[in-house]
C-alpha cells in the first residue's frame, strides 16, 4: 500500500483525523498559524507537503535526519539486516548489540566502554539518572535553567518549568534543582552538599538558542563532580554524532565526562534507538544488578544495525571535509546576512553546522519561520529563547542546497522586514 501516492489519502482528510484522534492542540495549532504540514515525500534535506510544497529542512528534527531523510546505505542495512533479523531479546545479548557497542565506545574518549541503547533521547537520559543514582547512592539531580532534555518520567523532571510543571513532574522539593550557566560558584553551592547524584548539562543548550557556554566552564563543572563525587552527565542528543566537527561536542572543551547520551541523528531518521554510554563507575550496576533495567526495543538488533551504518557514514573522511567546509560557508553566508540585515540579526552562535541566529524580534517563530516558510524552508525557533532561529544543516548538505537556501533565506527576510 503506498501512503505517499495514495488518491484516497487526502491531508484534509489526514489532519481531520488528527484533531479527532491524534494531538489536537498541536495539529490545531500550525493550521492557526497557517503552517499545517503533512509531510508525504521526503528525500535528503528536502521534504514535500502532501499538497506539494517543497521545504528544505533546516531544523532536521533536532539532528535525527543528520544524514538525510530516507538515506539509502542506512535503508539499505536495514533492509539486509530484516532478512535474517528482528528486535532480538531484551533477556539475552546479541550480535548486532556487542558489535555497535564496540564501535560506539571505540569513537567515546578513554574510559567510557559501556553502552546501553535504548529507544529515544528521554529514555537514554533516564538511564543515565538511574545510574548515577546507583553509582552514588544519591538522588538529587542538577541541570541548567532553561534546559530540555527530553520528555519521558526523569527526563522531563530535568528540564525548564515549561515541560515538567503541567505534568506535576517537579519531583520532590530539592530533587531536580537548577542553577544558571557559567555560574560555577551557584554549581559549587549544590554540590558542596554532597548529596547531588549527577550534573547533566547539553554541551549547547538546544531550547535556550545555543549559547556556547564559556571557555572552562564545562571542564570546571566536571572537576567540581570530582571534588563532591557527583557524576557528569553530557547530554549529545543534538551536538553529537560530528555536527560541531568534532564527535562529541564537549571534546571542545578537554575534559571527559563519566556518561554520554546520545540519540535522534543515532537512529538515521529511520529506526528509534538512543544510547547512553557510561564509565566503569557509572555502569557499576551493569555488574551487580544487570538484569535490574531492561528496554524491550531499545536494544534491537535491527536498530543497532541502523546506528553501526549511521556511526560509520558520519565519521568519513568525505563527511567530516564536508561539515569542515560547511561550517566555514555557514559563517560566510550568515555573515552576508547580518550586513545586508544589519539591526535585523543582531548576532549567532555556532559550532560547527549548529548555529542559533538572534534577530530583533520577541518571537522568530512568527517574525521569521512564518516568511521562511511562506519561500519553502522549514526552520524552528528556541522555545525558550523564542528570537533565536535554530539552523542545523545535515552532515551531507551539498553546495546546490546551500545555495537555494541562501537565496530563500533572503527573500524570506526581505518579506519578514517588509511586514
Amino acid at each position: 500500500m503506498s501512503y505517499i501516492n495514495n488518491p484516497d489519502i487526502t491531508k484534509e482528510d489526514i489532519l481531520k483525523k488528527s484533531l479527532a484522534h491524534w494531538n489536537v492542540g498541536k495539529t490545531q495549532e500550525w493550521i492557526d498559524r497557517d503552517m499545517a504540514i503533512v509531510m508525504g515525500k521526503r528525500e535528503g534535506y528536502y521534504f514535500w507537503d502532501m499538497d506539494g510544497r517543497k521545504f528544505l529542512d533546516i531544523h532536521i528534527n533536532g539532528g535525527t535526519y543528520n544524514l538525510g531523510h530516507r538515506n539509502k546505505e542506512i535503508i539499505g542495512a536495514l533492509t539486509d539486516a530484516m532478512t535474517e533479523l528482528d528486535i532480538g531479546n531484551h533477556h539475552f545479548t546479541g550480535i548486532t548489540k556487542a558489535l555497535l557497542a564496540e564501535q560506539l565506545t571505540s569513537l567515546c574518549p578513554d574510559g567510557l566502554d559501556y553502552a546501553c541503547f535504548s529507544t529515544c533521547g528521554g529514555e537514554a537520559v533516564d538511564l543515565a539518572i538511574k545510574s548515577a543514582r546507583y553509582a552514588t547512592q544519591r538522588k538529587r539531580v542538577v541541570s541548567i535553567q532553561g534546559c530540555y532534555h527530553g520528555h519521558t518520567g526523569l527526563s522531563v523532571s530535568t528540564g525548564d518549568a515549561r515541560f515538567k510543571d503541567p505534568f506535576l513532574c517537579q519531583g520532590a522539593p530539592g530533587e531536580f534543582v537548577q542553577v544558571p550557566l557559567n555560574d560555577l560558584d551557584a554549581m559549587e553551592a549544590e554540590l558542596k552538599k554532597e548529596d547531588v547524584a549527577c550534573v547533566i548539562i547539553e554541551s549547547l543548550l538546544a531550547t535556550y538558542g545555543f549559547p556556547i557556554p564559556d571557555k572552562g566552564y564545562l571542564a570546571g563543572v566536571k572537576k567540581l563532580c570530582e571534588k563532591y563525587g557527583t557524576l557528569y552527565i553530557a547530554d549529545e542528543t543534538q551536538t553529537g554524532l560530528m555536527r560541531t566537527g568534532k564527535m562529541w561536542c564537549f571534546e571542545h572543551e578537554g575534559f571527559v565526562p563519566d556518561m554520554i547520551t546520545t540519540a535522534k541523528g543515532f537512529g538515521g531518521g529511520i529506526y528509534p534507538i538512543s544510547a547512553t554510554v557510561m564509565n566503569k563507575k557509572a555502569a557499576s550496576w551493569m555488574f551487580d544488578i544487570g538484569r535490574m533495567h531492561g528496554s524491550t526495543c531499545g536494544n534491537s538488533e535491527l536498530g543497532c544495525v541502523v546506528a553501526m551504518k549511521v556511526l560509520e557514514i558520519s565519521t568519513r573522511k568525505e563527511t567530516v571535509d564536508n561539515i569542515n567546509k560547511n561550517t566555514k560557508l555557514l559563517t560566510e553566508r550568515v555573515n552576508a546576512l547580518i550586513d545586508k540585515y544589519d539591526g535585523f540579526i543582531t548576532g549567532y552562535t555556532q559550532r560547527g553546522v549548529i548555529m542559533g541566529i538572534n534577530f530583533d524580534c520577541k518571537d522568530a517563530s512568527k517574525t521569521v519561520c512564518k516568511p521562511l516558510f511562506d519561500n519553502g524552508v522549514w526552520s524552528h525557533n528556541s522555545r525558550l529563547h523564542p528570537n533565536t532561529l535554530q539552523l542545523k544543516l545535515g552532515l551531507l548538505c551539498d553546495d546546490a542546497f546551500m545555495d537555494e537556501l541562501f537565496e530563500k533565506m533572503d527573500k524570506g527576510l526581505a518579506q519578514a522586514l517588509s511586514k
